[in-house]
């Protein structure tokens, strides 16, 4: 009998051996799946997610906060007939990491009043290769029109004005630095947020 106890028991433990390396191997996954959602949730990228952890508070792609894959259409954005601002920096860059947590929050709260996207650009060099920026982080502002943003003092605001070579034609403003929350509301509202 015992013998016949023991081949049971052997038979048992051919089964739940098995079961339990692929509860162990799952788990192990989802941990890691879960760690690294978290973890790169908390860098200035945001784990290429905007604030609502998908594809945008509308579920609109093109209001997520970040840009991936280079995926940037700046027509199709103008359509919307909201104001624009794109902030183009890096995960290690100090003054991008002290612009996120403004570019984040106002993405978030001005969903459906004004597009504002991020642009890492280590990841996005196609994107940021577009327009003509040495330093950043950099700002890219267009008004609700869809034309380039032109405040009334570019030079105190220390906005560059990029005009075409051949044709003269103003194509884009960009600034360079840091801007804080309220120096960004006010410029969204000069470029017609309503």
């Amino acid at each position: 009998m015992s013998n016949t106890n023991t081949s049971g028991s052997k038979t048992v433990l051919k089964i739940i051996i098995p079961i339990l390396l692929v509860c162990v191997i799952v788990g192990i996954w989802a941990v890691k799946t879960i760690q690294k959602a978290t973890d790169s949730g908390d860098n200035l990228t945001i784990a290429q997610t905007d604030v609502s952890g998908s594809t945008g508070t509308t579920g609109n792609p093109d209001f997520a906060l970040n840009v991936t894959n280079n995926n940037l259409d700046i027509e199709k954005l103008k359509t919307y007939g909201l104001p624009i601002i794109i902030e183009f920096g890096a995960d290690w860059c100090a003054p991008c990491k002290q612009m996120a947590p403004i570019i984040k929050a106002l993405n978030k709260e001005l969903q459906g009043k004004a597009i504002v996207r991020f642009v890492d650009t280590d990841k996005n060099q196609k994107t940021a290769s577009e327009y003509n920026f040495q330093y950043i982080p950099t700002q890219l502002f267009i008004n609700a029109d869809g034309t380039p943003y032109k405040p009334a003092n570019a030079a105190a605001m220390q906005m560059d004005l990029k005009y075409d070579s051949v044709t003269n034609e103003h194509i884009y403003t960009t600034h360079t630095s840091t801007l804080t929350k309220s120096q960004l509301l006010d410029i969204l509202e000069e470029m017609g947020m309503k």
